[in-house]
């Protein structure tokens, strides 16, 4: 039955999650003297992302049958007629975000049980996790982009202390510095794009905006013949870039593994990094309206998916391998925004979020099965050690690579069939990312499948020279198996969210491809052009899940994803001297994805480089030059001068004194004959 959702209600969602992070933050750290313990501490903060699950669902259920909530909860402040709010728009976009949100978030609570037993921060990481929680649901919650920037500015936050968390390691540092800066990047053209919305519509809140969308398009940006609203959707999904790791923008997200193996579950599933695809489909009435910011999107998303993809190729740390296949999504999804395929980018976001969440944390739970060695150089044959990891991490792997009838099958293929479908500028070069991309895909996941579940046994022997340095430590504790010793399954809290997780990798595809992309379930929450066909052609191919999971064995995609696990099969378990023969033959390629095309190096050389040289340049000539030189020292030293002029004038002897005197009358009275 339609209706009204209950605000009081929804504010639980967001502040439940809230209310465990204080609780853990506050009572369960030395800021108030260790009052609770870890038992307390996780037990809160998991206790309040359940309640908000629960909600969620409930929510998404009411919803599903016509109810929706848009108001606004609380005033913050009223300019003129600008009224800064906190409110809710809860549709059927939110809703689906709200429960991908807090499940993904709900198995990594219980995951981190098991993975952080031994850290004495427990209780400050589940503090964090909890308040990035509460972060995410602000931000996929809003009804205006007040609130939709404090959500996007306290998720970066937020990271920034998750992926620092061990701050006593260098690399760490650098890392959670890195992403905060790289963040702030595009985080300004985010905010240029809000101020020129605020400006040209007087609004900050959703609807109030999009009924103004006809008048935005026919405006030019002053003093050019630019589109407004081109230069504001752009400007907007600059902050999707970064958000979203999109190249270049992308640099940050791989040295984010440096932090403690659930928050790369968090950050790179549901939440952080799909804010971007999020907000993008929340403005789809906006971008609808320029066709070059969706060609814009378009080339930028085909570039991430294909050649973030190959860098998966030659990574040897696990958590980095699973990293570089999230950008690779990433783009996918963009690709698809790019296309005006809103819904597929949304539908893949929530199938994503499930299997790279389960790749993710079966890649900690090896790790933690390894004594957190996470070369995987140094495993293989872990899957009679270790099966419930290896199936789950099959099944999640299998979703990754399309595999027909398996979540991910249902969304990557709907985006390869949209951008095939589509007709702007850089549809030709989006077709051949996103296909060449799906034998990529296939080719890196497994090379790690097989490489760390397959295959002779490589640990439990004296670490070699090439032993990666990047570990997702505790501590500085020994990494990799001792000789004798052999891994293990984790503690059930582990092996629970693995299998949760699973479930729906498997099956969400299959159930909600029809309402989500073919029936009415984003039905005036998302707008589409009727000139953008690729709706529309994918409405036409579709015959039901089941037609197109078995057609799919017939098409390109499935034998370029079978030809990628087959050549990974052979040249990583039947003859591994194929890739040696690869990189001595192809040193020059191997060194280029090695220095990830040296946009590191690049950054460091233009723009820190180019900041090092301006900040010298202004030290020596506006703060050494200028104002000490001039203005404090120089300024000391004309005191001085006229000091010491004023000082001979001061004799003591009283006939000089009448002498200035009379020579000042003289002067005044001189003065006074000129004007007279």
């Amino acid at each position: 039955m339609a209706g009204q959702l209950n605000p009081h209600l929804l504010l639980c969602v967001p502040l439940a999650p809230l209310v465990g992070s204080a609780i853990a933050g506050l009572f369960g750290t030395r800021f108030f003297g260790n009052l609770i313990g870890r038992t307390a501490s996780h037990s809160v903060t998991i206790l309040g992302v359940l309640i908000a699950f629960l909600i969620s669902v409930q929510t998404l259920l009411q919803v599903m049958d016509g109810a929706s909530y848009s108001g606004t909860l609380y005033t913050w402040m009223t300019v003129g007629s600008l009224k800064l709010e906190i409110g809710f728009l809860v549709d059927s976009l939110t809703a689906m975000m709200m429960c991908v949100v807090t499940f993904v978030s709900l198995m990594v609570h219980i995951y981190t049980i098991g993975y952080m037993q031994d850290d004495e921060g427990y209780n400050r990481f589940f503090s964090y996790i909890s308040l990035f929680t509460f972060a995410m649901l602000m931000l996929v919650m809003s009804n205006n982009l007040l609130q939709l920037f404090f959500g996007w500015e306290a998720v970066g936050l937020v990271s920034y202390l998750l992926i620092g968390f061990w701050f006593k390691r260098p690399t760490a540092i650098f890392a959670n510095m890195k992403a905060f800066l790289v963040n702030r990047v595009g985080d300004f053209g985010f905010i240029l794009g809000i101020g020129l919305l605020l400006a040209y519509a007087g609004s900050l809140n959703y609807a109030e905006i999009f009924a103004q969308r006809e008048a935005l398009a026919q405006l030019t940006l002053p003093g050019s013949d630019w589109m407004l609203i081109t230069v504001a959707c752009i400007c907007l999904f600059i902050g999707a870039m970064g958000k979203s790791a999109q190249f270049p923008l992308h640099v940050w997200l791989p040295d984010s593994m440096e932090g403690p193996t659930p928050i790369s579950a968090l950050i790179h599933a549901a939440t952080m990094v799909t804010a971007g695809i999020f907000m993008v489909a929340r403005m789809s009435p906006l971008f609808e309206l320029s066709d070059t910011a969706l060609s814009f999107m378009l080339v930028i998303g085909s570039i991430t998916a294909l050649f973030m993809g190959l860098l998966g190729i030659i990574q040897t740390d696990i958590k980095r391998v699973v990293a570089y296949s999230t950008l690779s999504q990433l783009g996918y999804m963009t690709v698809a925004l790019g296309a005006s395929a809103y819904s597929v980018a949304v539908f893949h976001l929530m199938t994503h979020a499930f299997f790279k969440a389960l790749l993710f944390l079966g890649a900690g739970a090896v790790i933690m099965g390894m004594h957190h060695d996470q070369d995987i150089r140094n495993m293989g044959g872990l899957r009679k050690y270790m099966p419930i990891t290896w199936i789950t991490a099959l099944l999640g792997s299998l979703a990754l690579i399309g595999t027909p009838f398996f979540s991910g099958f249902y969304s990557k293929d709907s985006i390869i069939e949209a951008v095939h479908a589509t007709h702007i500028a850089g549809a030709g070069f989006a077709n051949f990312a996103v296909l060449a991309g799906v034998f990529v895909t296939a080719f890196y996941s497994f090379r790690m499948v097989f490489l760390v579940f397959h295959g002779k046994e490589r640990f439990g022997k004296p670490q070699p020279a090439h032993h990666d340095p990047h570990h997702d430590d505790h501590g500085g504790h020994h990494h990799g198996l001792a000789p004798g010793e052999k891994p293990h399954e984790a503690r059930w809290v582990v092996t629970l969210p693995l299998v949760l997780l699973a479930i729906p990798s498997v099956l969400i595809g299959y159930v909600a491809i029809g309402p989500m992309l073919h029936g009415d379930f984003f039905k005036d929450v998302i707008v589409v052009n009727p000139s953008h066909p690729a709706m529309a052609a994918l409405a036409e191919a579709f015959h039901g899940a089941a037609a197109m999971g078995l057609h799919a064995f017939t098409t390109l995609p499935f034998l370029l994803a079978a030809a990628g696990v087959v050549s990974a099969w052979y040249c990583y378990l039947v003859n591994p001297r194929v890739p040696a023969w690869f990189h001595a033959k192809f040193r020059w390629l191997h060194t280029l994805l090695d220095n990830k095309y040296y946009m590191d190096k690049f950054n460091d050389v233009v723009f820190a480089g180019g900041a090092r040289l301006l900040g010298g340049g202004l030290s020596r000539i506006g703060d050494r030059a200028l104002i000490d030189g001039f203005i404090v020292n120089g300024s000391a030293r004309a005191v001085g001068w006229f000091s010491g002029v004023t000082r001979t004038l001061q004799t003591g002897y009283i006939y000089h004194y009448a002498f200035t005197m009379i020579v000042a009358i003289a002067l005044y009275l001189g003065y006074l004959l000129i004007r007279s």
